[in-house]
């Protein structure tokens, strides 16, 4: 008997200090010695391997032991949960009672609760199991209760989760904090305070609580708002976790100056070591477009997991830097890490924006051959999204007919957009009829529609699109820019100047106007997706919500300041030209986040390498030295004789190439 104590101590430290070179010894010892078939050792060693991270030992001792018990059950579930294999442990759960005649325990039914809370799709899973827990001599188990009021939170049940909570007479603070919870994660936003202010006791993690739910249902304004309100309250904060969670709601708000004043508080209290804050830091520096910050923070975080690595790959993706998102990429590899779904999401989406198509395939193969990734839907996106830009629409098209998923609007929009820029008319209209039989839903893919058929003289089709919009009720969703200036911010919408300095700005921008023309600006009313006259598209236009943030940010910022602007919509055209000749014009750096990415405009160049809207086409022309002109054309770019397709669909166009017409 005592040998066995010491086998099962030596077996408790191994899973506690995760060191599984000890447990291994002791399993052959075990092996050897024929003490297998006592239950106790073998379910500790499932304890040993799943503390350890090694899933497939664990999983394979379970398979081979011969009498399973209640405690071998509990211990092979809670490892599969705890390594983020809850499926798993939810499809082998009957074999329990079917395959070993044993009933759950109460620490199973909170790990089978943990389990569908982690799966907001395994309600139906979580009514099951709930339902043979109430027919269980542990129905009146608080702790379980507490769980389940956790489980139909997360699986977007909160009126579920209410009528378990009201069961139990004497509520803990988990079982507070649980329901509060879920009240904010699911909108119910006056449920959750209203319940928040009856807490008998607030705790750093009932705080914590609240502000997460506000913040991961997108409202991050609240989430901000409640921090301060906890800080002022004085609640030690002895977990970073809530730190995370306020840099993240400023990263989704995108307000730089307060994510910067978090980052000093990170700092003061000692947490700036923590792997979830820095991650959260280096996520929130790259959203408010300060991508060398996000770096620097990067570098300093002294113990990087795959999430370090993801979130700095995706990061310098959206800021068009791609050899630096596959640079960092090698350099997670030789640091032994595996890469993600996600990462791949990031390089795929790099390639995408750089015109790399060979890369963008390789690292598409080598997810599925090397990594054994399946793909999703979105892998598939990106890789049309790369396919359409460079200008392979049948190979697009074929990837789009052979995926294994439905194609859903945001694929058919991405191949009609291409079609559109590389005027290939015929295969726009096969797309376009495609794109009809689908229940639409987004103001732009109709526009889209509209323009394809209105290119192709199919106006019996332009009016279909457009009684089908009127019919629907859609409405193109308003543009807004919003710009932080540290102490204060205000925001834009399109056509209108609500700003004490309105005179100053549109005389800014009139200034700014008279320049641009002088280098050659002719507006581009294409953008305009209006019936009307050529000087009043011309006024729209001027009239761009990122153009009257941009002239705000240059009469109010710090000298030498960069300008930065987030915009809820893809930047036009126009206002993309617009803004490389102001940033030369004034020598300031500007910096847009729109809905689809960064731009960084400096010295009249932006970081996108103008890839975004087809503009790289032109540097296709063969014979000619390329340079940068900056001139509107109001005919054919005539740099090759005939023009190449790549010239004719433009126009008019940025010329590249430096020839008149």
């Amino acid at each position: 008997m005592a040998h066995h104590s010491q086998l099962l101590a030596i077996l408790k430290a191994s899973a506690k200090h995760e060191t599984p070179s000890k447990g291994k010894q002791i399993h052959a010892h075990i092996i050897k010695s024929g003490l297998e078939q006592c239950s106790v050792l073998p379910n500790n060693l499932i304890h040993m391997y799943g503390k350890c991270g090694l899933l497939q030992n664990a999983l394979s001792l379970f398979d081979k032991m011969l009498h399973r018990d209640v405690v071998s059950w509990a211990s092979i579930l809670a490892t599969l949960t705890h390594a983020d294999q809850s499926r798993h442990a939810l499809a082998i759960f009957p074999n329990m009672i079917t395959l070993d005649r044993i009933e759950p325990d109460n620490y199973i039914f909170a790990t089978l609760f943990r389990a569908c809370a982690s799966l907001p799709e395994a309600a139906k899973h979580g009514k099951q199991v709930h339902a043979r827990f109430l027919s269980s001599p542990f129905s009146d188990d608080e702790i379980v209760k507490s769980a389940l009021v956790d489980m139909y939170s997360k699986c977007r049940l909160p009126d579920n989760a209410r009528r378990v909570f009201d069961s139990i007479p004497h509520k803990n603070c988990v079982c507070w904090t649980a329901m509060v919870s879920g009240y904010a994660r699911n909108g119910r936003n006056s449920d959750a305070m209203h319940l928040f202010k009856r807490m008998p006791v607030k705790d750093l993690f009932s705080w914590t609580a609240l502000i997460s739910g506000f913040v991961q249902n997108g409202d991050g304004v609240r989430g901000l708002k409640l921090f301060v309100e906890m800080r002022s309250e004085r609640v030690e904060i002895s977990d970073p976790f809530i730190l995370s969670t306020a840099v993240g709601a400023a990263s989704d708000l995108a307000v730089l100056e307060l994510g910067r004043q978090l980052h000093c508080l990170v700092v003061v209290l000692g947490y700036e070591s923590s792997i979830v804050v820095g991650n959260a830091l280096v996520d929130m520096y790259a959203k408010c477009s300060v991508i060398s910050a996000a770096k620097q923070v990067f570098d300093n975080v002294p113990q990087k997991d795959i999430f370090s690595w993801t979130t700095m790959i995706v990061g310098a993706a959206q800021h068009g830097q791609a050899e630096e998102s596959l640079a960092l990429f090698n350099s997670m590899l030789h640091a032994g890490f595996k890469p993600n779904d996600v990462t791949f999401i990031g390089l795929i989406y790099a390639c995408s924006h750089a015109g790399l198509v060979d890369q963008g395939r390789q690292l598409f193969d080598s997810m599925i051959k090397d990594y054994k990734i399946v793909p999703s839907l979105q892998h598939y996106t990106c890789l049309l999204d790369l396919l359409s830009r460079s200008g392979l629409l049948i190979e697009a098209e074929n990837l789009i007919q052979a995926m294994p998923f439905e194609p859903d609007e945001a694929c058919w929009a991405a191949l009609l957009s291409a079609c559109n820029h590389h005027n290939n008319t015929r295969m726009g209209i096969r797309v376009a009829d495609r794109l009809l039989l689908l229940n639409l839903r987004d103001p732009s893919v109709y526009i889209l529609l509209s323009n394809m058929y209105a290119g192709a003289g199919m106006w019996d089709q332009v009016s279909k699109v457009r009684k089908i919009m009127a019919v629907m009720e859609v409405r193109k969703q308003p543009g807004y820019s919003w710009i932080d200036l540290g102490k204060e911010s205000h925001t834009f919408y399109a056509g209108e100047v609500l700003h004490p300095m309105k005179d100053e700005i549109l005389g800014l921008l009139e200034e700014l106007g008279v320049e641009m023309k002088k280098r050659g600006y002719v507006p581009d009313t294409n953008f305009v997706m209006h019936d009307l006259e050529k000087h009043e598209k011309e006024a729209q236009l001027f009239l761009h919500s990122e153009r009257l943030a941009v002239a705000l940010g240059l009469l109010k910022a710090v000298p030498g300041m960069t300008i930065r602007v987030v915009k809820n919509l893809r930047v036009c055209g126009d206002c993309h030209t617009v803004l490389k000749l102001v940033c030369s014009i004034m020598g300031r750096e500007i910096v847009v986040r729109d809905a689809n990415r960064f731009h960084h405009f400096n010295d009249g160049k932006c970081s996108c390498g103008d890839f975004w809207s087809g503009s790289k086409a032109l540097k296709r022309c063969k014979g000619k030295a390329i340079t940068i002109k900056l001139l509107h054309l109001d005919r054919w770019c005539k740099c090759t004789k005939p023009p190449e397709e790549s010239c004719r669909m433009y126009k008019p166009a940025i010329c590249h190439i430096g020839c008149y017409p």
